[in-house]
């Protein structure tokens, strides 16, 4: 931008002009002032010293240069649809003498087209090293280029490429492909000044073609006779696995009216000990078989025991003075029997004791 004068008269006029960037398609005003002017005439120039304004008079032929404003303290025109070629330096004269100019430089951006991915194989095989290259052509300055699996940034290498007054950008992004990459969506952006609202992307989602694995799910830990279980083969693949096939030791399902096969799901109706052995699931699609076992053993059901006719024993408890190795009281006489510390022992009646045996001796 250019001072202004700080003398009135002649000495003070000095023309005042600014620097304008516009993008690629759009619309430049440029601008010339003067703080001071005896009415003399501003005239606008451009790179190649073309007059294109002088005062309100219009110079050169180009429908898309068109007046804005003149008087004796400011002259604006206009271009529209500014292109690459309009960029450079414009000089605004205030014809006095001498003649005094200010230089506004017009910047144009140029607007980098939308980017393509190449190198895409569809569908790429699990274990395939593939590269993704991903370029934009018509930016200036240089743009940059971003890489996303799906939301998160990863980085790719880039090279930069001069054509003519703009910029040829490619990014490349080396992939070792497997099964977790299928339906992943891998994203190209531009990031550029002249992108200020929509910015430029390209996707791409990859498809991924691997063999199948297998896994089967059983919700019993202990089965038991006459029980319900269910057997459940998830296989994941792509394409897509064949039905799956049930084997039982190597052989067929021996018993079709207790096992239920219905699509990857083998059902017992109700376990029992001829149903233990090694039961096998098996998928396959064109890339490849694959396999899952499960051993089945079949416990015994649990058992309730019959409630006891025998009334529970309930010993007398021992009386302190009643232990062995001390003197008790009289033991309780109960008919023929004695109970001595909870056990009943059998005695004679005293009235039936032999001559010459007395009570005391408890012969």
């Amino acid at each position: 931008m250019a001072s202004k004068g700080k003398v009135r008269g002649i000495s003070g006029q000095y023309p005042l002009v600014q620097n304008m960037t516009v993008t690629e398609g759009g619309t430049a005003n440029l601008t010339c002032r003067v703080e001071y002017n005896d009415n003399t005439s501003l005239q606008w120039s451009n790179p190649a010293q073309q007059t294109l304004f002088f005062g309100d008079k219009k110079a050169l032929r180009d429908n898309r240069i068109e007046l804005v404003h003149a008087s004796w303290s400011e002259l604006t025109i206009s271009i529209s649809d500014v292109t690459l070629s309009d960029e450079g330096m414009y000089t605004c004269s205030l014809f006095t003498m001498p003649v005094r100019t200010a230089k506004a430089y017009l910047t144009v951006l140029g607007v980098p087209e939308k980017p393509e991915i190449n190198g895409l194989t569809k569908p790429a095989m699990e274990g395939d090293h593939i590269t993704l290259t991903c370029i934009t052509q018509g930016s200036k300055p240089a743009a940059d280029l971003r890489w996303f699996r799906n939301e998160k940034e990863i980085k790719g290498a880039k090279e930069v490429n001069a054509s003519g007054k703009t910029f040829t950008v490619r990014s490349s992004l080396q992939l070792h492909v497997d099964r977790n990459d299928d339906g992943v969506a891998y994203t190209c952006k531009v990031d550029h000044v002249a992108l200020t609202q929509t910015p430029q992307q390209a996707t791409e989602v990859l498809e991924v073609h691997y063999a199948p694995r297998v896994e089967i799910f059983h919700p019993l830990d202990i089965p038991q006779e006459g029980q319900y279980l269910k057997l459940e083969c998830v296989s994941k693949g792509n394409p897509s696995p064949d039905p799956v096939m049930w084997t039982k030791d190597g052989g067929e399902l021996p018993d079709l009216d207790r096992m239920i096969v219905e699509g990857r799901e083998l059902t017992f109706t109700s376990l029992n000990k001829t149903d233990n052995g090694t039961y096998r699931c098996e998928a396959s699609n064109h890339l490849g078989t694959s396999s899952a076992e499960y051993v089945l053993y079949v416990y015994d059901a649990p058992t309730t025991l019959p409630p006891s006719t025998t009334p529970p024993l309930h010993p007398i408890p021992p009386d302190s003075t009643a232990l062995l190795g001390t003197h008790a009281s009289d033991p309780t006489v109960t008919g023929n029997r004695v109970v001595l510390r909870g056990s009943l022992v059998p005695v004679m009646a005293a009235t039936q004791l032999p001559a010459g045996c007395h009570k005391k001796d408890y012969c």
